[in-house]
């Protein structure tokens, strides 16, 4: 078979008298075939010379043809231009042209604006493919560390998307930046495209499609719950303004962490309004800790029990309910097909390890994976990302933190952890489920301090006071103190269900977790093991 290559520039006169010769062979003769190369006026002599270096040739006008050697590889066989084609095609197929001047010119014009069109398609075809922006806030952290290799495997995003890393952080953080982008190349990913940092916030999310969160750095001393809260505001309006400003039009921003979740998701929404119904909080790791004491004590494995709710604050007062909670290929006298469960309930006799030992067990935990650094957090980060883009798994119910429109009862316009699914890129509220009633009691624990948090970001509320039942009020043991700014104000009092955000400041073996009665509602059930099951995960105290 005889395979020619012709190529000219686009607007070439004796090009386009040579491509109609081709194409009529071509058509004519079963073994010849002819592949065509235009290329602009603007860039031909320069790619002429290209080509004529790199096979060692003498050619300097258009058109030039050459024969790719099939049967024995190498370079190909330069036959010249468009006289030699002419006289080639007379010689060996007895076929000549008769195309005129002037229909040589006009087919040349015609071939010059299909080149302009079809470059112009290919520029608008490598806009669709662009590689999907991620930005990584916090990114010197460990969570973000753990995070980079998840978001490359192509499980997340999918196998079809290449994704472009963009590692944000603060100029110190520098060298650690370039370490995660080192380390992030080597790992050669194909879903991979690009690693890139910034340490110039005015930079931050330019492009963006994707927008992950993490727990932000506190270079300042802290002494009271309110610098804690106003140093996040601080930072979430920066971050919005940002968004805001540089972000793609639909980008998505997740938010995850162990401190203030859900009180930096609805700042984010009030400083990045445009995005606001496309900013989420991570509950997935409360969720999965949760399911790990549940299978210690069932002893089977965590991805056997689906459908854990986690309600309420995120980082702070939650409320973990397994009143919905299933468990699936559980060894005992009854089996089932795969998709046979019995209630996590049903197999829990002992009230007591419900209420207290499952409330510790889900402590350590938390401090086991603050030592293995960010693992769970970077796991519920992209597990929630993946859910979002391609969906959750069939009926099973996956816990969320979104603003809440009055579902439940829950008050509005705070940030709040409830049941979802996700599907087709977006999030729906179960608000259909049964039996998933919240006490007030146990509702207005939860949503009082997610509402003051929320009014002292904003300034409308001088002082925090955490809610307390007739119950804490009568466990004096469950505050701790803090110094205050000044100290001549004397030690100040903080409820334990916000104890861990000052974590660092204390040593393990002071840390302690206390659940109080009255979060343990009774459901209405008959049954004793029926009754609601609760976990005030952050509430950890220190000895006095």
């Amino acid at each position: 078979m005889a395979k020619f290559v012709l190529a000219g520039e686009a607007d070439c006169p004796y090009y386009a008298k040579a491509e109609l010769l081709a194409d009529y062979l071509q058509k004519n003769l079963p073994d010849f075939r002819i592949h065509k190369i235009t290329q602009h006026p603007d860039v031909w002599e320069e790619w002429l010379k290209d080509l004529c270096k790199k096979n060692r040739w003498s050619h300097n006008k258009s058109p030039i043809i050459w024969r790719e050697l099939l049967d024995r590889g190498g370079k190909g066989l330069l036959l010249g231009g468009y006289n030699e084609f002419l006289e080639h095609a007379q010689l060996y197929y007895g076929v000549t042209s008769s195309m005129t001047t002037e229909l040589m010119k006009r087919v040349a014009e015609e071939n010059l604006g299909t080149h302009i069109e079809k470059e112009l398609e290919k520029e608008s075809l490598k806009g669709l493919v662009n590689p999907l922006q991620v930005w990584i806030t916090s990114a010197s952290s460990l969570a973000c560390y753990h995070l980079i290799p998840i978001l490359t495997s192509g499980e997340v995003f999918g196998p079809q998307m290449e994704i472009s890393i963009n590692l944000f952080d603060s100029k110190h953080t520098e060298e650690i930046l370039i370490s995660h982008k080192q380390e992030a190349e080597d790992l050669a990913s194909p879903y991979l495209q690009s690693v890139s940092i910034c340490t110039q916030a005015e930079e931050a999310f330019h492009g963006a499609h994707v927008i992950i969160i993490l727990d932000d750095h506190v270079d300042k001393e802290i002494y009271s719950l309110e610098d804690c809260i106003h140093s996040r505001a601080s930072l979430c309006q920066l971050y919005g303004s940002l968004i805001e400003k540089n972000a793609c039009k639909f980008a998505r921003i997740i938010v995850g962490g162990k401190t203030f979740v859900n009180l930096k998701t609805a700042l984010l929404m009030k400083y990045a309004p445009t995005f606001a119904c496309n900013i989420i909080a991570v509950a997935l790791g409360v969720e999965g800790q949760a399911k790990a004491a549940l299978a210690r004590k069932l002893k089977i494995t965590p991805s056997c029990i689906k459908d854990v709710i986690i309600w309420g604050n995120i980082s702070g007062n939650n409320y973990v309910d397994l009143r919905k909670a299933k468990v699936y290929r559980y060894e005992s006298a009854i089996w089932g097909p795969p998709h046979y469960s019995r209630p996590v309930l049903s197999l829990l006799f002992d009230r007591e390890w419900v209420s207290r030992e499952f409330v510790a067990s889900l402590k350590t935990l938390a401090a086991t994976g603050r030592r293995l650094g960010g693992m769970l957090a970077a796991h519920s980060v992209a597990t929630t990302l993946r859910y979002w883009c391609h969906g959750s798994p069939p009926g099973e119910i996956v816990s969320l933190g979104v603003l809440s429109e009055g579902q439940f009862g829950i008050p509005k316009g705070i940030v709040f952890s409830m049941p979802v699914k996700f599907e087709n890129g977006t999030w729906v509220v179960l608000t259909d489920l049964k039996n998933t009633e919240i006490s007030q009691q146990v509702m207005t624990r939860m949503a009082s301090d997610l509402i003051q948090e929320k009014l002292v970001a904003l300034g409308e509320l001088a002082n925090f006071q955490p809610y307390q039942s007739e119950t804490d009020l009568n466990q004096e043991d469950v505050n701790t103190t803090l110094p205050t700014k000044s100290d001549h104000q004397g030690r100040r009092k903080v409820s334990n269900d916000y104890k861990d955000l000052f974590t660092d400041l204390m040593p393990d073996d002071e840390k302690d977790l206390i659940l109080s009665d009255d979060l343990i509602p009774q459901t209405g059930f008959e049954k004793p093991q029926s009754q609601e099951r609760t976990n005030d995960s952050e509430g950890k105290a220190m000895e006095q």
